[in-house]
Order: structure tokens, then sequence, then C-alpha cells
């Protein structure tokens, strides 16, 4: 019998129906019982069990009983679930695509370990410490096991130059890589400092500060777009959240049944406290993307532009096990500075439900119409300065409404990017003509978005490899979609000839959010 597997199952059994006080009576009767059926299917089970896999099982099925963000990581997938929050990871730094089952490189790190051995964008990876690894139907979790590994360590690489006749032969030595959740930052024309935040990482405020620092020009406002961002670390958000907030300001307290209330304020030391914001949302900002906005909202500091957010209030607690898993424990729920709680109503052991009603949400019309939400005037709350009403009870409410745009989607459109083929062809216009379009537009950012398949040929290619694939197509659908999916292009070529930033710029900076901002901060619009 495995003893500590049986306790480490004892021990999660009692979490079941935390609403009920546990005594240790409970937790020595659930240890015991557990212990009896291990030991049973361990003596007389008629094949041979695997205990680990049964642990991990009933762990995974005691924390379905808890509410919907209690989680168990089994020891084999802690590093990849913990590795975005970290900030960095250890390799040879290069973003890749698998394109024609051959490995490319799609841009190294700068300064990275294969930049500085001279990889360059376009690189084709074709053997690995001799290994052929083209042509193989290569997966993702085969690159990273190829190319990963600890720091020091050596890799031999064979690479394909398109124009080299013979392969090229790189020694990498693998590196710390830092894995960025700052998407974009740039400073627009206007004086306006756009910041696309994916996650909240270890090394998030620091990647904010280094945007700062490079901007060139005083900042005249700040946009911090949080949408599809859901949310990280804790501590984090408050960090982030410091940069913009007043000496003494609440920015978010939390408290649990075994947990003491806390309560964070700012330092008073932010570099951008003083400076125009508006927050960017969506139904995908959660969590920590709630606690800023939050608090930025709750203080009366910014506009909070978008739709209604997630509706995520629950703290959860990292909890190292001795197999090296981990728990995901939800120990206290979180207010913002105002008071609310921000959780959306959910019941124990019906996580089920609780993402079905989320997604009822867009059913009735939500991300369409303001007039959609209704809140009880019992989770009416006011802000902390100019007494504005604000809404709990799940998720944080925008002072400006954006309905979400679908004028462009069709049953050609959803298709298409169901299928991946957008990413797919891209890909393989990017590896054909990444050299040409660098000459053609790669000094002027303006020209390429003028100039960029204003003769259509790409976007028709496009089509035919639907029709290819047996995508049904309509001349309606596709003058229907030929907009949203020439910008979906454009800023994938974007990204291949000016970087990643290039990407967003395309892809956002004409939409009704952005527009928005931009007129409430060089206007410097209130909501009263």
């Amino acid at each position: 019998m495995n003893r500590r597997i049986a306790t480490l199952i004892a021990l999660i059994l009692c979490t079941l129906n935390p609403c009920t006080a546990q005594t240790s009576e409970n937790v020595s009767q659930a240890a015991e019982r557990m212990a009896q059926v291990m030991y049973l299917i361990n003596h007389y089970y008629i094949d041979t069990v695997g205990f680990t896999k049964i642990a991990d099982a009933a762990i995974t099925a005691a924390m379905e009983e808890l509410d919907p963000h209690s989680a168990f990581i089994c020891a084999s997938d802690v590093e990849a679930t913990n590795e975005p929050l970290q900030g960095e990871f250890e390799g040879i730094g290069v973003q890749f695509a698998i394109i024609h089952d051959t490995l490319t490189v799609q841009e190294p790190v700068a300064g990275g370990p294969s930049q500085r051995v001279g990889i360059r964008t376009g690189d084709k990876i074709i053997t690995v410490d001799g290994k052929n690894i083209a042509g193989i139907g290569l997966t993702n979790t085969d690159v990273f096991h190829y190319l990963r590994g600890p720091k020091g360590t050596k890799v031999e690489l064979s690479i394909a130059r398109r124009e080299e006749k013979e392969p090229l032969y790189f020694t990498v030595t693998r590196d710390k890589i830092p894995l960025n959740s700052l998407d974009a930052a740039y400073q627009m024309d206007n004086g306006i400092l756009m910041l696309k935040l994916s996650r909240f990482a270890a090394k998030s405020n620091e990647e904010i500060l280094t945007a700062v620092s490079k901007c060139k020009n005083p900042i005249k406002g700040v946009i911090l777009d949080l949408r599809d961002n859901g949310g990280g670390i804790l501590p984090t958000a408050i960090e982030i959240s410091n940069q913009f907030l007043e000496k003494g300001d609440l920015i978010v307290y939390a408290e649990g049944r075994k947990v003491r209330e806390f309560k964070e304020f700012a330092t008073g030391t932010g570099t951008l406290k003083n400076v125009p914001l508006v927050i960017l949302i969506d139904e995908n900002s959660a969590s920590a993307s709630e606690i800023v906005s939050g608090a930025i909202q709750d203080n009366d500091r910014g506009i909070i532009i978008g739709r209604r957010s997630f509706g995520k209030g629950l703290v959860q607690q990292q909890m190292q096990l001795s197999d090296g898993s981990q728990l995901r424990l939800t120990i206290a729920r979180y207010h913002t500075p105002s008071g609310r709680v921000i959780q959306s109503p959910y019941e124990e052991g019906h996580k089920d439900d609780y993402y079905k009603n989320f997604y009822m949400r867009y059913l009735h019309g939500e991300n369409f119409s303001a007039d959609s939400i209704r809140m009880p005037d019992s989770l009416r709350f006011k802000t902390l300065k100019k007494q504005r009403t604000v809404y709990g009870g799940g998720g944080i409410m925008p002072d400006i409404f954006i309905p979400q745009d679908t004028t462009g989607h069709t049953a050609m459109y959803s298709q298409i990017l169901r299928k991946g083929l957008v990413l797919d062809y891209m890909n393989d216009m990017e590896d054909r003509y990444r050299d040409v379009w660098q000459k053609k537009y790669g000094k002027s950012f303006e020209l390429f978005c003028q100039k960029f398949d204003s003769d259509g040929i790409i976007f028709d290619g496009l089509i035919s490899l639907a029709k290819n694939r047996d995508i049904k197509t309509t001349p309606e659908e596709i003058e229907t979609s030929r907009k949203l999916l020439t910008q979906y292009m454009k800023a994938l070529a974007a990204s291949a000839v000016f970087g990643r930033e290039a990407f967003y710029k395309v892809i956002y900076d004409d939409t009704a959010e952005m527009e928005t901002a931009i007129d409430v901060i060089l206007k410097g619009a209130v909501v009263e």
C-alpha cells in the first residue's frame, strides 16, 4: 500500500463540501476509508494497478466538487502549465512555425542564443543533433522536446537556407529565454502609448516599465489593452495597478475562511499616475485583469471601455505536493476597492453549468447590447471619489460599452478560421515572399498598410485554398468577409516584415474600441 498516495487523497477528500466545518475526525475517517480502498485494490484486484493514476483521478474528481477554478495539476504537466506565468524558459530562442512538415524559424528572439550564432528568419531546421526532423509529422510538442533544455547545454542544428545550396551547421548553446507577456508596446503619433498585455506574468510590470522608458516623446495617454487577458499572478496585478494610482488608493482586498483579510494600497511611486488612462476589456478579460480594471474604475482613475468582463473573483494558491504535482486551491475571494465581489455566481460541483452560463451571455445578446444586461439594485456600489454607480455580482461593467462587431462573420469565414486555413496559407506565403515584402515595404509601415494586397491576389488565393479544402463559398459570403480576412492576412504579413507589434497595429488600430479610447484621451472625456 502506498501510504503517501493514500494520505494525499484523504487530504484532498476532506476539502469536499467546504461550507461544512471539517473536524479532525472527518479527516481521519476519510483517510481511513481511502486507505482501506487502496489496500483492498492492491491485495485483491485481478490485475496490477497503477496507483499514481488512481490518485490523480481521485484528486481531479475531488477538485470538480469544489469551485470552478480550483484544479489539480499532475507532475508531468506542472512545468508547461506554469511556464507562461514565470516569464522565461530555457532553450534556443526562436519563434517557429511548422510549414509543409518542416520546422521554420519565424523570428529569432532578439539577443537570444540562435540570433547570436547567425540563425535567421526563414531558416528551416532539418536535423537536431544529427536526427532528421523534417517530413516526419512534427508537432509543437516534438519541437519543445528537441529544442528546449537546461541553460548551458548545446544542440547541433543543420539548417536549409533559401539562398544556400548546401545545409548550414550551427552549434547553439541554450540559455534563458524571456517569455514576453506584453505582446505590443508602441507610441502612436498622437503621443498615446498602447500596451497590449496578454497575461499577468512575473515580469509583466518590468516589461511595461521598459516600454515606458523607450518612449521618445512625452506620453499623452495610455491605452492598456486587457482584452482576451485571462489573468495570472495577483502580485503582478497589484504592481501594475500601482503604476497608475495615487499613494493610499486601495487596489484590492481579499478574505477567506482560513485567510486573514488583507488589503493592498498604492504606494504613490507609479510612473504613470498622472497620465490619462483607458483600459480595454471584453468578455474574456478575467481575474487579474478584473483586479486592475476594478481598481482603476473604483478610484475614478481612468475609463473602462468594451464589454462586461468574465467574472472571476476567486484567489487560488498554488500548493506543492510531494510527488511534484500541484493544487491550485481557491483560498479567498477578492473585492474591488468599493467592496464589489466580481465573481460570477456558481454552484459547487457544477463547473459545466458555470461555463454554460458564460456562453449564454452571448446567446442572450449581451455582447451586442448593453441594455440586455440586467443588474439588481442590491449589486449597486459607488466609486470612491466621484460616487459613480458601478455594479458587482459578475464581472466589471465598462464605463463605455462597445458592442462586438460580427458584420463580417459568415459560415464560410467561421470554417476558414476553424480549419486554420489563414495561418497555413500565410505561413506558406511568408515562406515564399518574406524577402520580397521586406524589400518592397520594409522601410515604410504606412506604405505596407496602403499597398499590401491592394489588387486582392493574395485574398483570392486564400479563397481558392478554401474551395480546395471543400469549404462552401458564395459570392455574397466572399464579399461580406473580405475585409476581415484581408485584415487578418495583412496583420500576419506585417508581423513577418516589421515584427509582432505590427500585427496588433493592423488588427486593432481601426476598431471601435481603439477609436473610442483615443477620442476619450485626446478630448479629455470623463464619465459621470
